[in-house]
C-alpha cells in the first residue's frame, strides 16, 4: 500500500476495526471488573485487594513504553493483538482457579501487560488505516464501540455470574476473545500503512528520530502529569464503590455489573461528543471537562453509598473516562506527528496513567480499611484536583498543540 498523506479505509476495514474494539473490551477485561468482589468473597481485606491490583498495575506501567516501541517497529500489529488477548484470557482462568496471593498477582500482571500492549497496537492499526486526518473521528467511533463492548460484557457477565457463578464470567471473556481474533484477521495486513502508523515525517522533511523528543515536549509532559493525577484519583473509585455497596449486603454480581454498565453506557455517548468537541473546539476543552467531572464524582461517592447511588456516581465516571479515551490519544498523535514515535509516546502517556492507576488502589484500599469508604473517596477526589491545576496552568501550550494541523511537521510544537 502506497504512502499517502491522507489515507482512506474501506467500509469493511472500518467495520472490522469497530468489531475488534467491541469484542476486545471483555476479552481484555476478563475477570478484572469482578476481581475485587471475587477476592472479598474469599476473605481478602480491601488493603490486600488494593495491593494485588497495584502490583499488576505497576507491571503494566513498566511494560507500556516498550509495548509502544514494539508497535512502532513491528509490521505484525494484528499478531500482537491476538497474542496479548489470548494471554489475558489465560490469566483470567488462573485468577478464577487459584487462591495464592502471588499466583493471582502474577496473573493480574499478565492482564495489565495485555492492556498495556493492546491499546497502542489498536491505535497503531487505526492510524495505519485512516491516517492523521481521519484519526479523531475513527478513534471516537472505536472508543464508542469499545465502551459498548464493555457495557455488554459487564451486563452479560453480571447475568452469567448470577446464574453460573464466576466461571460464567470467564467463559464469556473466552467467547469474546474468539470473535476478536476473527475481527482483527478480517483487516488485511496490506491495508495498514506502518509508516503512517508510527507518525513518520514525510519524505521531503527531516525526520525527528531521537527518543528524547518525548522528554523535550512541554505539552506531552503536561499531559503526562495531568493524566497521572487524574488516574491517581480515578482508578480506585469503581472497585471501592462496588465494595462499599456490596458491604451493605447488595448482590455482588448485579452491583459490579451495574457500576460498569452505567459508566460504559455514558462513555458511548461521551466518546462521540468528545470526538465532536475535538474537531470543532479542540482537545483541550474535552479534557478539561473530563478533569472537572472527577472531583464531583468523589463527593457524590462519599455521600451516597447505596445501590441507587451507582447511577450518578458512574455517570460522572462515564463523562470523565469517556472524554479522555478519545481526546488523549488524539492529542498525543497531534503532538508527535512527524517524529516517528507516536506509539512510544502513546505508551509513555499510558505509563503515566498507569503510575496513577497503580498507586490509586493500594492508597484507596488502605484508607478505606482504616478510615472508611467516604474518607477514601474524598482523599482520592482531592488528589485529582492536581490535574485541573496543570491543565489550566499549561492551557496556552496545550491549546497550540491540540490545534496542530495534521499535515504539518510536528517538530515545531515540541518546545
Amino acid at each position: 500500500m502506497a504512502r499517502q498523506d491522507t489515507l482512506t479505509a474501506s467500509a469493511r476495514d472500518r467495520m472490522a476495526l469497530q468489531a475488534l474494539n467491541f469484542f476486545m473490551a471483555d476479552m481484555e477485561a476478563g475477570m478484572g471488573p469482578f476481581l475485587g468482589v471475587l477476592l472479598a468473597s474469599r476473605g481478602w481485606t480491601t488493603g490486600m485487594i488494593g495491593t494485588v491490583i497495584t502490583l499488576g498495575a505497576v507491571v503494566g506501567m513498566c511494560t507500556v513504553g516498550p509495548a509502544g516501541a514494539l508497535v512502532d517497529t513491528t509490521t505484525r500489529k494484528r499478531a500482537v493483538v491476538i497474542a496479548v488477548g489470548l494471554a489475558a484470557v489465560a490469566a483470567s482462568a488462573v485468577i478464577l482457579t487459584s487462591r495464592q496471593f502471588w499466583v493471582i498477582a502474577a496473573a493480574q500482571s499478565v492482564m495489565c501487560i495485555s492492556g498495556a500492549t493492546i491499546a497502542p497496537a489498536v491505535i497503531g492499526i487505526t492510524l495505519g488505516l485512516v491516517g492523521q486526518a481521519g484519526f479523531t473521528s475513527q478513534n471516537g467511533r472505536n472508543q464508542a464501540y469499545n465502551h459498548a463492548g464493555n457495557m455488554a460484557g459487564a451486563a452479560l457477565g453480571g447475568l452469567l455470574g448470577w446464574v453460573f457463578g464466576y466461571p460464567g464470567v470467564f467463559w464469556l471473556a473466552a467467547g469474546f476473545a474468539v470473535v476478536s481474533i476473527v475481527a482483527v484477521l478480517a483487516i488485511p495486513a496490506g491495508h495498514i500503512d506502518h509508516h503512517v502508523a508510527r507518525g513518520e515525517a514525510p519524505a521531503d522533511q527531516a525526520p525527528v528520530k531521537r527518543l528524547r523528543v518525548l522528554l523535550e515536549s512541554r505539552p506531552l509532559l503536561a499531559v503526562a502529569g495531568a493524566v497521572m493525577l487524574f488516574w491517581l484519583g480515578n482508578a480506585a473509585m469503581l472497585p471501592l464503590y462496588g465494595l462499599a455497596v456490596v458491604a451493605t449486603h447488595a448482590n455482588p454480581f448485579t452491583t459490579v455489573a451495574s457500576t460498569v454498565v452505567v459508566a460504559q453506557t455514558v462513555m458511548i455517548f461521551t466518546s462521540l461528543v468528545a470526538m465532536r468537541i475535538a474537531q470543532t473546539r479542540g482537545y483541550w476543552l474535552a479534557i478539561l471537562i473530563a478533569f472537572t467531572a472527577l472531583p464531583v464524582r468523589a463527593l457524590l461517592a462519599a455521600g451516597v453509598i447505596t445501590a441507587w447511588g451507582v447511577i450518578p456516581v458512574q455517570i460522572l465516571d462515564g463523562v470523565g473516562s469517556g472524554m479522555l479515551s478519545v481526546a488523549v490519544p488524539g492529542l498525543v498523535a497531534r503532538i508527535l506527528d512527524g517524529t516517528g514515535h507516536i506509539n512510544v509516546g502513546q505508551g509513555a502517556i499510558m505509563a503515566a496513567q498507569g503510575l496513577g492507576g497503580a498507586l490509586s488502589p493500594v492508597l484507596g484500599g488502605f484508607i478505606a480499611q482504616i478510615f472508611g469508604f467516604p474518607t477514601a473517596f474524598i482523599t482520592l477526589g482531592a488528589l485529582s484536583l492536581g490535574s485541573l491545576v496543570i491543565w489550566l496552568g499549561f492551557a496556552p501550550v496545550l491549546r497550540r498543540a491540540g490545534n496542530h494541523v495534521p499535515d504539518a511537521p510536528a517538530a515545531a510544537e515540541l518546545t
